[in-house]
């Protein structure tokens, strides 16, 4: 691994950061993963499970693209479920979430800006 590139695998390296790839929580500050302008995800989820508690108050704007399965999402606004293959969903701040997988599904969501 360099400060300048990266190669890896995103199964591998999500299961460091609970499926995250990208954003100011990756260590050591010089790795070029670490950054304050975005999050990126690799979401791997079994039929069934979901975050029964809701985001409270986010300030970034994110997109969740399905890559396969069939995930719903609950927004405060609407609830959409994901069920082909390049679905997505896009909401901003003051929106708040939360998700349930209807079947195995592997999910990227992309947040901005990576905040604490």
């Amino acid at each position: 691994m360099s400060a300048k590139w990266y190669t890896g695998n995103a199964v591998d390296d999500g299961d460091k950061n609970r499926g995250w790839l990208l954003g100011h929580f990756i260590q050591p500050i010089e790795d070029i993963r670490s950054t304050s302008d975005l999050e990126v995800k690799w979401g791997i989820h079994p039929a069934g499970q979901q975050r029964p508690e809701w985001t409270a108050d986010d300030r970034r704007t994110t997109l969740l693209l399905l890559i396969s399965g069939r995930f719903r999402l609950d927004l405060t606004v609407d609830s959409v479920t994901l069920a082909r293959q390049g679905d997505y969903v896009m909401w901003g701040p003051g929106i708040d979430h939360s998700w349930q997988a209807e079947d195995n599904s592997t999910v990227v969501t992309i947040r901005w800006p990576s905040l604490s």
